[in-house]
């Protein structure tokens, strides 16, 4: 057994919805605007990391975590860093070798 709809469709000849040409659907301009919502989220986003967040110290660090990531490596670690590497999978770091 299927399932009806749940606005049958009319016999040809009787009029449903668009069958008359005065039957015009309504125009509606659907616009939001979010631009006081941004302002507001990157308001609280720099109230949340504080006055003494320092971008270029943040930057710092993480290349300082990727250089110990990468150091200390043995043979065969220090292998599949290079076959990364060549592939363009991760860049090179330390002059060419991971940082000892």
């Amino acid at each position: 057994m299927g399932m009806s709809p749940h606005h049958p469709t009319p016999p040809p000849g009787q009029d449903g919805p668009g069958d008359r040409p005065d039957d015009v659907p309504p125009v509606v301009d659907f616009t939001i605007d979010l631009t006081s919502q941004e302002m507001l989220r990157r308001s609280l986003v720099m109230a949340a990391l504080g006055s003494d967040w320092d971008p270029v110290e943040v930057l710092r660090g993480e290349e300082a975590a990727y250089d110990l990531l990468y150091s200390g490596l043995d043979d065969e670690q220090q292998r599949v860093y290079e076959d990364l590497v060549a592939a363009g999978v991760l860049p090179r770091r330390g002059g060419g070798h991971a940082a000892a």
